[in-house]
């Protein structure tokens, strides 16, 4: 068999395994790892490179930072104010998605997630709704918010650096032409229709519909502040990376050592804020799709199904076909492997067909955001698969209509903004 036969055949297992659960996610994870291993697909070095990935870096650091302000009890705090205002369980999830939707447009989408996570949680212990009710709609929204700006997903700025190399590109907030209705139609399905759809689950993954408020009431003062005031720092360094010139996993890191350092958080405290469950999805199926990108399994099988739309396609058929692929592949890529996946192979099409680039990209970059169907598409998703107690097909539940509703919302409004093929 080929390497991209083989690789294909980890893909349909990991779906298959992912879906049916039979043995625990993070072991389908290790066991793909190491069948691409086996196989000679990759070298253990590639294969076991994700574990190191700086994506797991921030996670590690942030479930340290957000483990505090949960611990101290500044999260429950932080919560009780949102809660003043929002009494309905569908008034907090709108809440919840217009504010982490807003903020990732100027901050990375994974680090509003990781940092406002923990502050949801609080928010679900104070008011005495089920967790899983809210984490699934933030991390959704916090996908559909990076579509606001330039900087709001590492993605948006892999098809830029593609069109400067011919001379075009996107400004600063043109992604909010598609993002910014995509984002106020997925609040509006949430706050209508989706929220029938959330699964009711504590972090255990035990059906529950209450939520024990631990007693924070001996924790001094000082610590709270502390963990809030880290908070606060680890985001400003986030908003201004560019600026100081550390990245988002040192800034990450840097708070979870002051909170270990001053003693906010035990050494233990600390080990064990970290989900070691999402580090093994994440690091395993890394391996994956570095194998569908080394193979050329995932190119090829996108070009396949492009080329038999033939040369003279309509641009509506072109538009739909590139927009679904890339969610397809989105929900077992991660969202960034897929743009850097597709955004040459866009630029391919663009060039071979006359097509405007700028349009082709952009239809990528929409529909590769559109990572709501698995727990794997995006590092937030699996951010909340423990702290969510969900099971993989609550993604699929909630997330393949929130697919199509925004294949509704964003096409039409590709078509009129991004023509491939402008008069």
């Amino acid at each position: 068999m080929s390497h991209i036969e083989i690789t294909l055949l980890f893909l349909l297992f990991a779906t298959v395994m992912f879906v049916w659960e039979r043995i625990p996610l993070a072991l389908t994870s290790i066991i793909v790892c190491l069948g691409l291993v086996l196989t000679g697909v990759l070298d253990a070095k590639s294969a076991f490179n994700g574990f190191i990935n700086t994506n797991v870096i921030l996670f590690v650091a942030m479930f340290i930072v957000g483990g505090a302000l949960f611990q101290t009890g500044m999260a429950n705090n932080i919560g009780g104010l949102v809660t003043r205002f929002a009494k309905t369980e569908r008034q907090l999830i709108v809440a919840v998605m217009v504010i982490v939707g807003l903020l990732s447009g100027v901050l990375s989408n994974t680090g509003t997630a990781a940092v406002l996570i923990p502050v949801v949680i609080g928010i679900a212990a104070k008011s005495g709704f089920s967790r899983s009710r809210l984490l699934m709609p933030l991390v959704f929204a916090a996908a559909m918010g990076g579509n606001l700006s330039l900087i709001g997903a590492p993605g948006n700025l892999i098809a830029q650096s593609a069109l400067q190399k011919v001379g075009l590109e996107f400004s600063f907030f043109e992604y909010a032409k598609i993002g910014l209705p995509l984002l106020v139609c997925g609040i509006i399905y949430f706050a209508f229709f989706g929220y029938r759809l959330l699964p009711e689950a504590d972090g255990s993954g035990n059906k529950t519909a209450e939520q024990k408020t631990p007693d924070f009431s001996t924790v001094p003062k000082w610590k709270q502040a502390t963990s809030l005031v880290v908070m606060i720092a680890t985001i400003l360094g986030m908003v201004f990376e560019g600026a100081i010139g550390i990245p988002l996993h040192i800034t990450a890191c840097i708070g979870a050592a002051i909170l270990v350092l001053v003693g906010v958080l035990t050494e233990k405290q600390a080990y064990q804020s970290i989900d070691t469950q999402t580090i093994f999805i994440f690091g395993g199926t890394l391996a994956l799709a570095g194998a569908l990108e080394k193979t050329g399994a995932g190119a090829e099988t996108a070009s396949y199904i492009i080329g038999m739309l033939g040369e003279n396609a309509s641009p509506v058929v072109l538009l739909v076909t590139v927009f679904f692929i890339s969610c397809a592949l989105t929900n077992f890529m991660s969202n960034t492997a897929t743009t850097a996946l597709l955004v040459p192979i866009g630029m391919s099409i663009a060039a071979n067909l006359g097509a405007d680039p700028r349009a082709v990209l952009m239809c990528i970059v929409i529909g590769g955001s559109c990572a709501y169907a698995t727990p794997i598409g995006m590092p937030a998703n699996l951010m909340v698969l423990s702290a969510g107690g969900y099971k993989f097909f609550d993604y699929v539940k909630c997330g393949l209509p929130l697919i199509l509703v925004a294949g509704a919302v964003s096409i039409p409004l590709l078509l009129i903004f991004f023509p491939f093929f402008p008069s």
